[in-house]
């Protein structure tokens, strides 16, 4: 697969996270494999590898549907949609668009509550490594519904393509709305706390420094793609994409089409 270019605050910030958690399952196998020398050699068995491994494979299970969408990955039905016109694909896009966006606002609205009650009373798991799974993976869900919602809009902006102007006001409609997110929340978590909060310091550390991370993404990624024209994207076959992988590393015509010159040629 040739992974698509990223343009914005929005794909850089997607990007971004989405590499760091490539990096996690291998550290899930490096945690699992300790366990199981620690059980069957030193009769020692560990009391936290089965829960971080699950809180880890929550995350990554997360960060890899958005980083799908932002690389047009998913799975779709192509069996109508390669047979309509461009004006009707268009108005697929749209509509698949509006559908995604409605199903992340129903889930982070009926969500939120719920959300916001086991965040502020950081809620555990309940067992003898006790780690706090409910208070990080349901917030986790709403937000990874919202950057859903967000990516697919700037999917739909990039690959018609649309005007310069329209894709950089969405730009900076996402810079401002993901930074005004994280000066919202750093004032409740550190200069007016909600009353009867429970999370741990080194919790609203890492939360700060998270946050801080992603305006920092935003603003570079606003500044650095803000007169940038994406290429549009053209949805390939595997064949075709097979091939345009074979003719970047400037094989002859000849030898792809399967008919190679005779030696005294």
């Amino acid at each position: 697969m040739i992974e698509h270019e990223r343009t914005g605050p929005l794909d850089l910030l997607t990007w971004s996270f989405s590499r760091v958690a490539m990096w996690a399952p291998f550290f899930i196998v490096l945690i699992i494999l300790y366990e199981v020398i620690m059980r069957y050699f030193f009769a020692a068995a560990t009391l936290w590898v089965n829960e971080m491994s699950l809180w880890i494979a929550g995350g990554i299970y997360l960060s890899a549907g958005l980083y799908a969408m932002q690389q047009r990955s998913h799975i779709r039905i192509f069996i109508i949609y390669d047979m309509a016109p461009l004006w009707m694909r268009r108005v697929f896009d749209v509509l698949s668009t509006l559908c995604v966006s409605i199903f992340a606002f129903a889930v982070i609205w009926g969500g939120f509550g719920e959300a916001k009650a086991k965040f502020l009373r950081w809620e555990t798991f309940g067992t003898a490594f006790d780690p706090p799974l409910p208070a990080t993976i349901k917030p986790l869900i709403l937000t990874m519904m919202l950057f859903l919602a967000l990516q697919a809009m700037s999917n739909l902006v990039r690959d018609w393509p649309s005007v310069a102007w329209a894709r950089k006001l969405f730009d900076i409609f996402v810079a401002v709305l993901v930074i005004g997110l994280a000066l919202l929340a750093a004032y409740n978590l550190f200069i007016v706390p909600p009353e009867g909060i429970a999370v741990p310091l080194k919790w609203k550390i890492s939360i700060g420094v998270f946050l801080m991370i992603a305006v920092f993404l935003v603003g570079f990624g606003l500044f650095k793609d803000f007169n940038k024209t994406p290429s549009p994207h053209v949805e390939l076959d595997e064949g075709e994409e097979e091939l345009a992988n074979l003719k970047q590393l400037n094989i002859p015509d000849e030898i792809l089409s399967g008919n190679p010159p005779k030696p005294n040629e």
